[in-house]
């Protein structure tokens, strides 16, 4: 195996064929198809990848050419990406869930005339928009099935194109060789379109020398080496993907999984057994939801044991993690439960030989953050955004903190400016949004400074804090803080919620409209012989009410211990008829709450929240799964919370 230090690359081509003389036989990628896995050495997945871009390159792909890629994560899509950079062009993955109307908008925006699709789901969507897309000549697919009656003047096999391509290598073996030669580290390696919190999506262009640099530090940091196991299943089109799945992969030469499909990762997580893994909040609020469940379900005996050493957890495991000194007893006591619940649920949750975790994305609560690592789980915090290719604070070992998200690593730069936003800069600092010089002007300087549009502050141990989105903290009435993300963390530790909004800007107090966890939510309700036959029926019950004010005023209790927040409890909540959906354009892909459209949809109802009124009806434009759109009606109640009676003190 050959040192990932030694390895000088300007980019990613460069970098396997210098990796190929040593490591060729050496496992790269593995794909669970049919129930079985099935393993690409770094050789195969080289020459696929270069077949490949032998075949684009006879079909008329040139340099600087985009090439949109949608599909979950498959080995062969990772390779379309080798192949498009191969030939100096840039692969622009899009969100695989994404509706039709997406899709254009980023095949029309990247200028694309070459779309690799998954599947056929994902070629009819190409289909659909290329009338509105003229650009596009060609829209390759993986899988076959179901794809033979398509006009093979526009859609072809990847197979095909592959086998073209080899005919071309064999007239002229070093074509792809000599054009990976050309490539330069400030060559566009990848264009990466935002989530569009707050409007269209901006294509964030990263060189291969961000990416490069940004996984050998990265690597270097954690001691991330080619004996890791990593499974890759968040979207390709999301940066998180591209640094820890394809850039730290390619450098360090660790095994990347791709799992079946979305409904089989738990699954095959727990046959691989990754040894670095990378959640968002998200996932981890998810599993940690289910556990909560399945010990609802479990007998008194178990119920108790795993309540027991839960409290034992909390109080020592934390301590260990961080290498502190721990009295015998408690040592001991930890360890039984190691034996007893730990290692047995880490076994579970295919996470026994995580050796580093990170989470990123949006904030993590502290209670799920201290949750995972009380087991023993090394789980991190990293503070970061596409456009800084991840990476703008970490968390060294040993200084692990819920509250904040550590402090810049070698290379990078962050101060706080004056009205408290973050800004930074680092050898991962993007070289422009596409085609969009005045957003590019805005965010970063002449000298490379980047505005995150993030409020924080470094705390006495020099650890950065984030607050919140810069533009969403504000202030009530009274003139103390609202941060509506930080509220929202602490809601959604509980499995009964899902999501939450929360509002008081310019307000007299604070509310919030609550989504339920249908799954959290309805084994609570078969558990209590709560009848009901949808979610808005479950939503609306009354014992489900009392269910989630219990929640928020648990909530209130610990705002009020915090002298900048116990203005902030929630003092009016309703729970909305129906879950917020990336397809009704209230969340973005990654399920960041778009405050803009939630403030248009549902202003009726947020005015209810403040003027006293105990109902309010609803009228909900919808897209169901098979495009169709829809209405859905409800007349909701509106319930008030207890504060606590702290509040007064702890304001004064």
């Amino acid at each position: 195996m050959v040192n990932s230090l030694e390895l000088q690359g300007e980019t990613f081509p460069q970098l396997l064929l210098q990796r190929l003389e040593h490591d060729a036989a050496r496992s790269a990628m593995r794909e669970k198809a049919y129930g079985i896995w099935q393993t690409w050495t770094l050789g195969q997945l080289c020459e696929e990848s270069f077949a490949l871009a032998a075949g684009l390159a006879d079909l008329g792909f040139a340099r600087n050419d985009t090439l949109v890629i949608i599909g979950d994560n498959r080995p062969r899509l990772y390779g379309s990406m080798i192949a498009a950079q191969a030939l100096g062009g840039v692969p622009v993955p899009a969100y695989q869930d994404s509706v039709a109307e997406e899709i254009q908008y980023v095949v029309d925006h990247a200028e694309a005339r070459f779309i690799i699709a998954e599947n056929q789901e994902q070629v009819d969507k190409a289909l659909e928009i290329r009338e509105q897309c003229p650009r596009v000549e060609r829209v390759i697919y993986c899988d076959p099935k179901g794809l033979r009656k398509y006009d093979p003047r526009v859609v072809m096999d990847i197979e095909t194109v592959m086998a073209r391509g080899r005919e071309l290598l064999k007239a002229d073996p070093d074509k792809i060789n000599a054009e990976i030669q050309k490539g330069k580290s400030s060559d566009t390696s990848i264009i990466l379109y935002t989530s569009g919190t707050t409007g269209r999506p901006k294509g964030v262009v990263l060189s291969h020398e961000n990416l490069l640099v940004t996984a050998r530090n990265t690597n270097e940091f954690d001691g991330i080496t080619a004996d890791e196991e990593v499974l890759a299943y968040l979207p390709m089109a999301w940066v998180g993907d591209n640094v820890f799945s394809f850039a730290m992969g390619l450098v360090a030469g660790f095994c990347v999984n791709c799992p079946e499909s979305t409904n089989t990762v738990a699954q095959d997580l727990r046959e691989i057994g990754p040894t670095f893994y990378f959640a968002p909040p998200r996932v981890f609020e998810s599993v940690l939801t289910s556990v909560m469940i399945r010990m609802k379900d479990a007998g008194r005996l178990k119920r108790s044991l795993f309540d027991h050493f839960m409290k034992v957890a909390k109080k020592t495991g934390v301590a260990l993690m961080d290498g502190q000194s721990v009295p015998t007893w408690d040592r001991f006591h930890y360890w039984l439960g190691e034996l007893l619940v730990y290692g047995p649920l880490k076994n579970t949750l295919g996470l026994s030989r995580v050796r580093v975790a990170y989470t990123a994305g949006e904030a993590i609560g502290p209670e799920i953050f201290e949750f995972y690592r009380s087991l023993g789980i090394n789980l991190k915090q990293l503070y970061g955004q596409t456009e800084a290719t991840v990476f703008i604070t970490m968390q060294p070992d040993g200084v692990v903190r819920s509250e904040s998200v550590g402090t810049p690593p070698p290379g990078v730069e962050v101060r706080i400016e004056e009205n408290g936003e973050v800004v930074y800069r680092s050898p991962g600092v993007f070289k422009e949004y596409f085609k969009n010089p005045e957003a590019t002007a805005e965010t970063k300087t002449s000298d490379n400074w980047v505005h995150t549009g993030d409020a924080g502050y470094f705390d006495d141990e020099g650890h950065l804090r984030i607050i919140d989105r810069a533009k969403d903290v504000g202030k009530l009435n009274d003139s103390s803080m609202f941060a509506p993300k930080f509220l929202e963390n602490k809601l959604k530790f509980f499995p009964e919620i899902k999501e939450v909004v929360t509002f008081g800007d310019q307000r007299d107090f604070v509310t919030a409209f609550i989504n339920i966890d249908l799954d959290a939510v309805g084994n609570w309700a078969e558990r209590n012989n709560v009848a009901y036959a949808s979610y808005q029926e479950l939503a609306a019950h009354p014992e489900v009410y009392a269910l989630v004010q219990e929640c928020i005023e648990q909530v209130n209790q610990s705002l009020a211990q915090d002298s900048h927040l116990s203005s902030s409890q929630i003092r009016r909540f309703l729970i909305l008829h129906k879950e917020l959906d990336p397809d009704d354009g209230e969340l973005t892909r990654t399920r960041k709450v778009r405050r803009r459209i939630i403030n248009e949809r549902y202003g009726d109802l947020i005015e209810a929240l403040f003027d006293g009124r105990k109902n309010c009806f609803i009228s909900t434009e919808v897209m169901f799964e098979d495009g169709r759109q829809g209405q859905i009606e409800a007349d909701l109640e509106i319930r008030d919370a207890a504060v606590s009676e702290e509040h007064s003190r702890a304001a004064a």
